[in-house]
């Protein structure tokens, strides 16, 4: 199995957070690193939320030093997704069931088998490290009284395909597909990126909702735009949301 050039690797037995590690070893990396830990203990989900990690599941995080504005940044969020599809793909051998679900997780038969989470480390001149946190339920998934009410079900690889594959395999596949799609953006933009999602999408063209904090929004999945907006088409028209937790 190949390992992507440039790229470092560095997997650690036990750690608080991934995320936590590329934030205390950013300023120390020459180039993008891969840091996975087999066993966190303090692991973070979107918003703040807490990402359980049975044993054997899968927890990594790439740091890099992105070099365009903090909005084309915040793209890569797709950029991973794809990679996670692919690596998902590769170590099962088919894409039946996959799915990608605006804005960062992998479905898989329908359920959640996999979450990105996204962290800037210092803007005083820009986004000055790039944290891309990614935790796949590869042998275990939590119970549904672990995830927010009318939330996507937790699912496995294991439990949905039968296939078992070790953190450190899985890293591997990762790391060679996101190392292509990362190529694809930085040369080619975002339209490849947004089209290849697309075509990935669940639920496009369906009735969905997306929650803020403060205000929810129910309409037809139309597409993701040139900025990364999910675009619903609603009773008040087409309304592009930056940010959501979305339901359906």
């Amino acid at each position: 199995m190949s390992w992507p050039a440039g790229y470092g690797r560095r997997v650690m037995a036990e750690i608080d957070s991934t995320n936590a590690e590329a934030a205390r070893r950013a300023g120390m990396m020459a180039g993008p690193e891969w840091i996975c830990a087999l066993n966190q203990t303090a692991g973070r989900g979107r918003r703040g939320r807490a990402w359980t990690m049975p044993p054997g599941n899968f927890a990594a995080t790439l740091v890099m030093r992105p070099r365009e504005a903090p909005q084309v940044v915040a793209l890569r969020s797709f950029v991973a997704s794809l990679a996670l599809y692919d690596a998902f793909a590769a170590a099962t051998g088919r894409v039946d069931g996959l799915a990608l679900k605006w804005p960062n997780d992998v479905l898989l038969n329908g359920g959640k088998v996999a979450g990105i989470l996204l962290e800037s480390l210092g803007q005083r001149q820009g986004v000055q490290h790039l944290a891309i946190g990614i935790g796949v339920n590869l042998v275990a998934a939590p119970g549904a009284n672990e995830v927010e009410p009318g939330a996507v079900r937790p699912v496995s690889l294991l439990s949905e395909t039968g296939a078992r594959i070790a953190p450190e395999e899985f890293l591997d596949l990762l790391a060679e597909a996101y190392a292509l799609h990362e190529a694809r953006f930085v040369t080619y933009g975002f339209e490849p990126i947004r089209e290849a999602w697309l075509a990935r999408a669940a639920r496009l063209g369906e009735v969905i909702t997306a929650r803020t904090g403060r205000t929810e929004t129910t309409g037809t999945f139309e597409t993701v735009d040139g900025s990364g907006n999910l675009v619903l088409t609603t009773r008040a028209g087409r309304q592009a949301i930056p940010a959501a937790d979305v339901f359906f």
